[in-house]
C-alpha cells in the first residue's frame, strides 16, 4: 500500500514541479529543462528531481545552478499545491541517461560504419 501511494505522489510531484520550473521561474538565464523523474525516499521527505538541460555543458552547469538556488521557491509551491502533511525537500540532480544513450548510440553508429567497405548490391 505504501509503495502505491509513494508512486502517486511521486508522479504528482513531477507534474507540478515541471509547471513550476517551466512556467513560474522567471529567470531569463535557464535553459530548456525537462523534469525526467522523480524518486522519493522511503520516509517521504525528500524528493531527488532528474533534469535533463538542452545546450553545451556551461549553460547546463548554469542551469543546474540556478534549480539548486530555486529549490527553496520549488519547496513551498509544491507544499501550497499538494495536500500532504510534511513538503519533501527537493534536491535537484542531472540526468546523465539520456547523454550516456546518445553517446552509445553515436559510438554504435561508428562502429557500424567505420573500417567496413561498402558491399556491392
Amino acid at each position: 500500500m505504501a509503495g502505491r501511494r509513494n508512486e502517486r505522489l511521486t508522479e504528482e510531484i513531477r507534474e507540478e514541479v515541471a509547471k513550476i520550473v517551466g512556467g513560474e521561474m522567471k529567470d531569463p538565464r535557464l535553459g530548456f529543462v525537462t523534469i525526467t523523474r522523480v524518486s522519493l525516499t522511503a520516509d517521504m521527505r525528500t524528493a531527488r528531481v532528474l533534469v535533463s538541460v538542452l545546450g553545451d555543458p556551461r549553460e547546463r552547469a548554469k542551469s543546474m545552478g540556478i534549480l539548486r538556488r530555486a529549490s527553496g521557491f520549488v519547496r513551498r509551491e509544491l507544499g501550497r499545491r499538494l495536500n500532504i502533511r510534511h513538503t519533501p525537500e527537493v534536491l535537484f540532480q542531472a540526468d546523465e541517461g539520456l547523454d550516456n544513450s546518445e553517446r552509445v548510440a553515436k559510438l554504435l553508429d561508428e562502429v557500424g560504419t567505420g573500417g567496413d567497405e561498402p558491399e556491392d548490391p
